[in-house]
């Protein structure tokens, strides 16, 4: 019984050295990682780091939080943001943000609100901690700009899961369904009057960027796509239903060669909206239209389209159809 006792107090003195060792080290890696920020020259502040959650758990708390990144002009602030990890299984952490944050562009400022905005993100051990898989759910979500427009959603979610095997491809799925949109965005499509909920917003796909997700993704430059196995784009709006499936190359530019096969009902509305938007020149707005219509003639429905988006040499066009310059894709 006393050699029983004698181990079970061993163990709980281990357990403990463990646990303050690991906390401290969470606390000074933190502190380490701001103060090279701020030599690289941003602006990253923190009022408290506090970590709690003796013996099982490594909760730390960073209140009032400042990222600001000089080289894009974005930041960010808000009052706290806590992680939370079993001690025993540091790399997998649950976050949880506060119910308000700022966000700071080059040309607005957004305040965005939840009523509860929670992630849980799987790390390879090691010090990139590099991300193997991501969850985030956010409930009541909202983003308002200081130039007058809005967004909110009853509930956003989005993961990734990273491919075994392969460092830098990931499946990533959003669902942004039900979203409400303020007149100010509604607005930018032009004469199409459309409703201020979305009824469907869906992106399913595979994506293989340029480099890892870890954390010199945050403090370096962001991984830059360079395939995307579009499984599903879904967007249903008023009386536009807009599907979309494909794959596509993306080169160092950011332009993409590949086809996505695209069906869209009530073709006209999202024509206008091109014009209107800018996205297709006037003038070639009625040549344009010719020929859509004998694509949707080709289908079966005058008021539907089933062809492909084909990319290639920074142009694209619609089944034969030319309809502009290729968007560039670039994450910021």
């Amino acid at each position: 019984m006393r050699r029983l006792l004698s181990l079970v107090i061993l163990a709980a003195i281990l357990w403990s050295g463990w646990w303050f060792i690991g906390s401290r080290g969470v606390k000074t890696g933190l502190e380490l990682w701001l103060d090279a920020r701020r030599a690289e020259g941003w602006v990253a502040e923190a009022s408290e780091i506090a970590m709690r959650g003796f013996p099982n758990r490594f909760d730390l708390t960073i209140e009032n939080p400042t990222l600001a990144d000089p080289d894009t002009g974005l930041s960010w602030q808000a009052p706290f943001l806590q992680v939370f990890a079993l001690s025993y299984k540091p790399h997998h952490m649950i976050v949880t943000w506060p119910n308000e944050q700022l966000l700071t562009t080059p040309f607005e400022k957004l305040r965005v609100t939840s009523d509860k905005m929670q992630g849980s993100a799987v790390f390879d051990p090691g010090p990139d901690l590099a991300a193997d898989r991501l969850t985030v759910i956010a409930d009541a979500f909202r983003v308002a700009s200081t130039q007058g427009w809005w967004a909110e959603l009853p509930q956003a979610r989005l993961a990734a899961l990273r491919h075994e095997g392969a460092e830098t491809t990931y499946d990533v799925a959003l669902d942004a369904s039900e979203a409400r949109l303020s007149e100010d965005i509604r607005a930018i499509f032009g004469q199409v009057a459309l409703p201020e909920a979305v009824e469907a917003l869906k992106f399913d796909a595979t994506m293989t960027f340029d480099a890892p997700w870890d954390r010199f993704a945050v403090e370096r430059a962001r991984p830059q796509v360079t395939s995307l196995d579009l499984k599903l784009a879904e967007m249903k709006w008023g009386g536009i239903h807009l599907q979309a499936a494909g794959q596509l190359t993306v080169d160092a530019d950011g332009l993409p060669t590949g086809e996505i096969g695209v069906r869209a009902t009530n073709w006209r509305e999202l024509l206008q909206i091109a014009v209107d938007t800018g996205a297709l020149p006037a003038d070639l707005a009625p040549t344009v239209e010719t020929g859509l219509s004998l694509l949707a003639r080709m289908s079966g429905n005058a008021d539907t389209i089933d062809a492909p988006l084909v990319f290639g040499n920074g142009r694209m066009s619609l089944g034969p159809v030319p309809i502009g310059p290729a968007p560039v894709l670039r994450i910021r």
